[in-house]
């Protein structure tokens, strides 16, 4: 009988020995925290421990499932149909029911031209087995990863057989590209459960021209032949070692100014380093700094700021009272000279001179609206991978401590992919944009989820928002804050606020797949009973 899948990347899952061994010696090293990791185990406090443990040693994906779960979805032969056509490829088997559930899915929504589901991976005859767990449909992510295919339903009406190549041996990648063009993005929906089941062992003995894996070179075909359809003939390609593509689109001639923005009070041991970092290590060809100044008082603080001026390396916008995150950034906004804003904290460095390039290229596109980085922690960890909605008790940064180098969850850590928000501690937007929708909202979001939003307010308003884990740099994360009670009271407001104005939205996150834990850091645990109601989730489908 198959272990429920809960119990998978429980307390007692395997972990790599030398991760074992470096996890020993950090828990050893860090006895407060490590004490309060137990404390809180013995007090029955168990998530807070979870969370707090997994900050202090890191985490990583524990979503192996035991062979025994296969019983639970039975495959069956593809059904005849007349109105839908399902594109697969060897190795992959629909589970019984699949069928029956793209057609009253189809039924149900006249709008829907094309669906896809989940998958259960099983790598070796009797062996483990792996989710693929995917998210509504992005576009951005189907061109970097197959992250959709191969088995994909479609209205027949939707899209004749003519229109796609039967040479190329992944249609259902090129089918998604061409109904997204005809009918919008929204067309497409993702089926939050398991409808196929991949034997990769079992394509070997298929026709050895489509394979076990389509070919590099058909992907860049196809994505390819995407952007030259829809008006990006500009952009360039590039496949890295592990398959992933990369998309570069072009700049304008000249590149547009660049208005960096750094709020801080004091804490010149951050500010110096970001201003350094920013100054040295950004190759971008024109970039203001401007650095708000909320009532600064330290005589090297004041001296670093005349230097700055005097060698008119930045300018400083005064911006004084109570701390107010975003009043301050669109205070200085305003005072911005570029086409794109950059908001980044004064706990922010760069270490790799293309972020900004590689930022801007997508921001400055006419759909897109904030663009997020990569960030790293003290430790080297991934502290932002983009910001996930409904988890973490409300939001949470996703792929939180995994390791620095790790590709994420579909590759998610190293292909530009849409996601629901960014953080503002590294946040690019054009600032007509930013100016359209109102910018930050300062009266209800002074200090907290002010960049959270932001982005849902530029979704609302028809611009995307895209990861783009490229730029990288180094994150302190709130080293420059403090929790008195005053902030506590004000962090509650907000939080009230953020759940009245997008409560809906914070239910579920279009991005991220229900079936994951929503109390870990994200894509590290399935949810406990996923495989059990999964029957009851609806069809997901992108805003834009």
């Amino acid at each position: 009988m198959a272990r429920e899948p809960a119990e998978t990347g429980g307390p007692k899952a395997a972990m790599r020995p030398g991760r074992r061994i470096a996890a020993a010696l950090t828990l050893a090293r860090n006895p407060r925290r490590t004490g309060f990791v137990l404390w809180s185990w013995i007090a029955g406090r168990r998530l807070r421990a979870r969370q707090a443990l997994a900050a202090l040693i890191g985490i990583d994906h524990r979503l192996t499932l035991p062979p025994g779960i296969l019983d639970r979805f039975p495959v069956a032969p593809p059904v005849p149909d007349a109105d839908i056509r399902v594109l697969t490829a060897p190795g992959h088997a629909l589970v019984a029911d699949a069928h029956e559930t793209f057609a009253a899915a189809f039924a149900a929504d006249p709008t829907l031209h094309a669906l896809y589901g989940d998958a259960l991976v099983q790598g070796t005859p009797g062996g483990p087995v792996l989710p693929l767990l995917r998210s509504a449909f992005d576009p951005a992510l189907l061109m970097a990863v197959d992250d959709l295919g191969p088995v994909l339903a479609l209205r027949r009406a939707s899209l004749p057989t003519a229109s796609l190549d039967p040479s190329r041996d992944i249609p259902a990648m090129a089918a998604a590209f061409r109904i997204a063009e005809r009918f919008g993005p929204a067309a497409i929906g993702h089926l939050p459960g398991i409808v196929s089941i991949w034997r990769p062992w079992m394509a070997e003995a298929a026709d050895a021209a489509r394979g076990r894996e389509p070919s590099r070179e058909a992907r860049l075909a196809i994505v390819r032949d995407h952007l030259d359809r829809t008006g990006q003939a500009g952009a360039r390609l590039a496949i890295d070692g592990d398959g992933v593509i990369a998309v570069a689109h072009p700049l304008p001639d000249p590149p547009p100014a660049v208005t960096v923005i750094v709020p801080t009070r004091d804490r010149l041991d951050l500010l110096r380093p970001c201003v350094a970092s920013l100054r040295g290590c950004t190759d971008w060809p024109e970039i203001e700094i401007l650095v708000c100044d909320n009532d600064s008082r330290e005589a090297g603080t004041r001296a670093y700021f005349q230097a700055l001026e005097g060698e008119g390396a930045a300018r400083i916008v005064a911006c004084p009272g109570p701390f107010n995150f975003a009043a301050m950034n669109n205070a200085a906004a305003a005072f911005a000279r570029g086409k794109l804003l950059a908001f980044v904290n004064n706990d922010v460095e760069a270490f790799e001179p293309d972020w900004l390039g590689r930022m801007a290229r997508e921001a400055l596109r006419p759909d897109v609206g904030a663009v997020g980085a990569k960030l790293l922690d003290g430790a080297g960890r991934i502290q932002h991978g983009g910001i996930v909605l409904g988890t973490g008790g409300l939001v949470t940064h996703a792929h939180r401590h995994f390791p620095g180098d790790a590709p994420g969850y579909g590759a998610r850590l190293r292909a530009t992919h849409a996601v629901s928000a960014v953080t503002a501690a590294c946040l690019v937007v054009e600032a007509a944009k930013f100016r359209r929708v109102g910018g930050f909202d300062a009266a209800h979001f002074a200090v907290d989820f002010n960049d959270v939003d932001l982005c849902l307010r530029l979704s609302a308003a028809g611009y995307r928002t895209l990861m783009v884990p490229g730029a990288v740099l180094h994150h302190r994360e709130a080293a420059s804050r403090s929790w008195t009670p005053d902030a506590c009271a004000r962090h509650n407001r907000e939080i009230v606020e953020l759940r009245r104005r997008w409560g809906p939205l914070l239910a579920q996150d279009p991005h991220y797949h229900p079936g994951f834990d929503p109390d870990r850091s994200t894509h590290a645990r399935l949810r406990a009973g996923f495989f059990a109601d999964e029957a009851a989730l609806s069809v997901r489908r992108p805003s834009y």
